[in-house]
């Protein structure tokens, strides 16, 4: 039986809000929130014909958090995220094509076909994974902080986890040290309410993330995760408290993943009618009506948009079906190293 969220619940897509962003940015979170969404669908179903297999987590209806990460971010700061990763890239900027290219497991993918799906990584958008393992990020992004930090940069860490990472004991030791050193990291709860198919409400009776944050004095809050705005707005703040030299801040950012926890997830823990309630929020809805109410975009403008995606789709597929495994030898290579290790000698 399905448990019922008590999560707060973005305003229907259908209420008129007024405009608090710029068309140009009302348009780029519509392009590429957009362009995310077809390319997880494509990809469910290209996973469901066996093109490619593992492990394969969709990010349909989370896709707000990265739009308005992305939105107010600078392009230097650095990201990482869990294995639910295929959003984040897509936002920062990386090509599709190289993104469809892994998930194929083929030699031009961003990971050189080594990865998958659980790990993107592209450099140059400053994007450092895709992890597999649960939590694992958290440590590794208050790392990546620090590295900012002893560099005397401006720039921030993003890092991104699921509710259910946050039982990982990993996260207190990593939110002690960062508020100790007051590093520049944001911490991101992607918070859908399920731990795979378990709710929040079955995990913790505090089931309110943001307070996790506070025993460590650190700056929390909750946000709604169905709304760029929102989120805009939230890792603005928090990057600018971090720039400032006043460390991290933990959001608890409130979402809702359309589809199941992975691709074989039956989704029997949840009703269709929580689904369907959460349907009614979908953000990419509430941006394009933005978009029509104001008169930002004609019909044909629109349409203009959803071909350009459409076809960017279409042509990642082909880019990565003609697009070859990689060679034998490149089980070698990208394997980490020290030649001069001083405490194994040969014989």
């Amino acid at each position: 039986m399905a448990v019922k969220t008590k999560q707060a619940k973005a305003s229907s897509s259908k209420a008129k809000v007024k405009p608090k962003f710029s068309k140009e940015t009302y348009v780029k979170w519509y392009k590429d929130m957009l362009l995310i969404r077809k390319f997880e669908e494509k990809t469910g179903q290209l996973y469901i014909q066996q093109k490619f297999g593992g492990f394969c987590h969709l990010y349909i209806g989370q896709e707000a958090i990265v739009a308005g990460t992305a939105s107010a971010c600078r392009k230097d700061d650095k990201h990482m995220t869990a294995y639910r990763d295929h959003g984040h890239p897509i936002a920062l900027g990386t090509d599709p094509r190289v993104l469809m290219a892994e998930l194929y497991g083929r030699s031009t993918g961003c990971s050189k076909g080594k990865g998958g799906s659980m790990h993107f990584f592209d450099k140059d958008k400053n994007f450092m994974g895709g992890h597999g393992i649960v939590g694992a990020q958290i440590a590794m992004g208050a790392g990546v902080a620090f590295a900012e930090q002893y560099n005397e940069t401006e720039n921030v860490a993003f890092v991104s986890m699921g509710d259910g990472a946050v039982r990982q004991g990993a996260l207190h030791e990593t939110f002690n040290m960062a508020m100790m050193w007051k590093l520049p990291v944001v911490f991101i709860i992607e918070n859908n309410n399920y731990a795979m198919g378990t709710s929040v409400e079955r995990t913790t009776n505090v089931t309110d993330l943001s307070k996790i944050g506070l025993s460590y004095e650190m700056p929390s809050k909750v946000v709604n995760g169905m709304l760029p705005e929102s989120v805009h707005d939230a890792i603005e703040e928090a990057a600018s408290r971090a720039r400032n030299g006043n460390g991290p801040t933990l959001l608890d950012i409130r979402t809702y993943r359309y589809k199941g926890h992975s691709m074989s997830d039956p989704q029997k823990y949840r009703s269709k009618e929580e689904v369907t309630e959460w349907i009614e929020q979908d953000p990419i809805l509430h941006v394009l009506n933005i978009i029509k109410d104001n008169k930002w975009l004609n019909d044909t403008e629109i349409m203009e948009i959803d071909e350009w995606v459409k076809n960017e789709v279409k042509e990642s597929v082909e880019f990565a079906e003609r697009s070859p495994y990689p060679e034998a030898k490149e089980l070698y290579e990208d394997v980490y190293i020290q030649k001069d290790y001083p405490y194994i000698k040969e014989n």
